[in-house]
C-alpha cells in the first residue's frame, strides 16, 4: 500500500519549469465564514547571506549596496514590509469577521512559530505587531538562535545509492539529455547578463579563476544525509550572486544604481531572478526531494490544521520550506503575477484559508499572498483598497467545488499522503538495497 501511495505521488507534476496561469478571482467568498487561518511565510527581504568578503563581494568591482543588517539578516525596510503585511491581514481578517478591531486573542488562538535564524524570528515578530497591535504574542524558537530549527531544517533524512540515483533521474528529466547541465545551458543567457551588469569580468576576483568560467564550467549535486541538498560549480556561485542583485533592486530606489548603472528591462530583472528560482526549484522542488525534506514540516502544518482551538497560526522559514511543502503535496504547476520571483517570494505566505458553508461543512482555500514588485520596492502602504496580490493553488487530483474550495478532509488527506511519503520511501529503497 505504502509503496503504491508512494508510486502515486511521484507522478505528480514537476515545479522546476512552470507554465504561465491566468489569474483568477481569489477575492471574498459569499456563503462562507473563515473560521481559520493557517501560514507557512517566508522572510521579508534580507541582506545577502555572506558579507563583503566573500564570493559576492569578490566577484564584482562594484561597492554593493550599503545594507541595513548584518549578513542574512532582515533588513529595516523588510522589517516595515513585514509591519505592513501584518496589518493588512488584520484589516482582512476584521473584514471576514474571524476577529474584532484589536483583538486580544484568548490562550490558544494564535500562534507564531519561526525557525531560529534572525531573518525568520525577527519576520513573525514584525508580522505580529501589525496583526496584533495591542497584544504582545510570543514567537517561538525552539532552537538555538541562529541554529536550524528541524521542523524547518530542509536536510535530506534518508539517503542510499538506489535512492540518489532515482533523484538524479528526476533532475535530469528536466535538464534534458544534458541532465544537471542541461539547467546551465537553458540559463546560459541570464548568468551572461548576470556577469555583464556586475562587470565581473573586472575583477580580479573572476581574472584569476577563482571561481571558474560559468558559462563553459559544469555543475555538480552535493547530496548527502543530514545536511541540505546543495550544488558545486557556476549554478550556485550565479545563483549567490543573482540573489543579492535582486535583493539590491528591492532595496535600492534607483533602479540604475540597483544595476550598477545598466539600464535594465523588468524582462532583464525576471531573468536575472530565473537563475536563483531553479536553483531553488531543482535542490527543493524534485519530488523525492521534496518528500524527504520537508516532512516534520509537513506534519506541523497538518497539526496546526487541526488543532482545536486555535484561530490563526503562522509558521516562518524560507524559500525551501515553501517550495519543498508545495512540491510533496502535488501542487500543479504555477507562476505568480506581478512578481519576478513567480515561485516563492519574498515575504510571501502560503495561506491555509478554512471556510464553512452554510450547512457548516468545512473548505480550504490555499492561496499565496505577497506584495508585488512595486509594492515591495516602493514600500507601499498596504490597505483593502491596495491589498498585496493573493493567487489562488490548486493540487493534482484534488477536485474543487464551484467557488475553487477544497474538501477539508480531501485537504487533510492530501498532507498526510506526503508525510507517509517519506516511510514510503525508505522502505521502497531500502528493498531495491536488499536487492542489489
Amino acid at each position: 500500500m505504502k509503496k503504491r501511495l508512494f508510486t502515486l505521488l511521484l507522478t505528480f507534476v514537476m515545479l522546476v519549469f512552470p507554465f504561465s496561469a491566468p489569474a483568477e478571482d481569489a477575492g471574498a467568498l459569499s456563503g462562507y465564514t473563515l473560521s481559520r487561518v493557517v501560514i507557512l511565510s517566508r522572510h521579508n527581504i534580507r541582506s545577502p547571506l555572506s558579507g563583503g568578503g566573500s564570493m559576492v563581494g569578490e566577484i564584482t568591482p562594484h561597492a554593493w549596496f550599503q545594507w541595513t543588517s548584518a549578513p542574512s539578516e532582515l533588513s529595516l525596510k523588510g522589517a516595515v514590509l513585514e509591519t505592513m503585511m501584518g496589518q493588512y491581514f488584520r484589516l482582512w481578517l476584521e473584514d471576514e469577521g474571524l476577529i474584532p478591531e484589536n483583538w486580544q486573542p484568548e490562550e490558544g488562538a494564535v500562534r507564531f512559530y519561526a525557525n531560529a535564524k534572525q531573518r525568520t524570528q525577527a519576520t513573525a515578530r514584525y508580522f505580529s505587531a501589525g496583526l496584533l497591535p495591542v497584544r504582545v504574542v510570543p514567537v517561538e524558537c525552539r532552537a538555538p538562535y541562529d541554529a536550524m530549527d528541524d521542523t524547518f531544517n530542509p536536510i535530506l533524512r534518508y539517503i542510499s545509492d538506489s535512492y540518489l540515483e532515482a533523484v538524479l533521474e528526476q533532475i535530469a528529466e528536466q535538464g534534458g539529455e544534458e541532465g544537471l547541465n542541461g539547467y546551465s545551458r537553458r540559463l546560459h543567457d541570464a548568468i551572461a547578463l548576470l556577469m555583464d551588469v556586475t562587470d565581473m569580468e573586472e575583477s580580479e576576483a573572476y581574472r584569476s579563476g577563482k571561481y571558474g568560467q560559468w558559462l563553459t564550467d559544469e555543475t555538480h549535486m552535493v547530496l548527502e544525509e543530514g545536511k541540505e541538498p546543495g550544488m558545486a560549480g557556476p549554478l550556485r556561485y550565479a545563483t549567490n550572486t543573482a540573489d543579492a542583485l535582486v535583493l539590491q533592486y528591492y532595496e535600492e530606489p534607483d533602479a540604475l544604481k540597483a544595476a550598477f548603472g545598466h539600464e535594465l528591462t523588468r524582462e532583464d530583472w525576471a531573468k536575472i531572478c530565473g537563475i536563483v528560482e531553479t536553483y531553488v526549484s531543482i535542490l527543493c522542488s524534485t519530488p523525492l526531494i521534496a518528500v524527504n525534506t520537508a516532512h516534520p514540516l509537513l506534519a506541523e502544518l497538518k497539526s496546526e490544521m487541526e488543532q482545536e482551538g486555535r484561530v490563526f497560526s503562522f509558521l516562518c522559514g524560507h524559500d525551501s520550506n515553501v517550495a519543498g511543502v508545495l512540491a510533496a503535496m502535488g501542487a500543479e504547476a504555477y507562476e505568480l503575477p506581478d512578481t519576478l520571483e513567480t515561485r516563492t517570494p519574498i515575504g510571501g505566505k502560503l495561506t491555509f484559508e478554512r471556510y464553512l458553508d452554510a450547512d457548516g461543512e468545512a473548505w480550504y482555500a490555499v492561496n499565496m499572498v505577497y506584495q508585488s514588485t512595486e509594492q515591495l520596492r516602493q514600500a507601499q502602504p498596504l490597505s483593502l483598497e491596495n491589498p498585496p496580490v493573493k493567487a489562488p493553488l490548486r493540487f493534482e487530483g484534488l477536485e474543487t467545488n464551484a467557488d475553487g474550495l477544497i474538501r477539508e478532509s480531501d485537504l487533510l488527506n492530501r498532507l498526510q499522503q506526503a508525510i507517509d511519503a517519506l516511510d514510503a520511501l525508505q522502505e521502497e529503497y531500502a528493498d531495491l538495497e536488499e536487492a542489489a
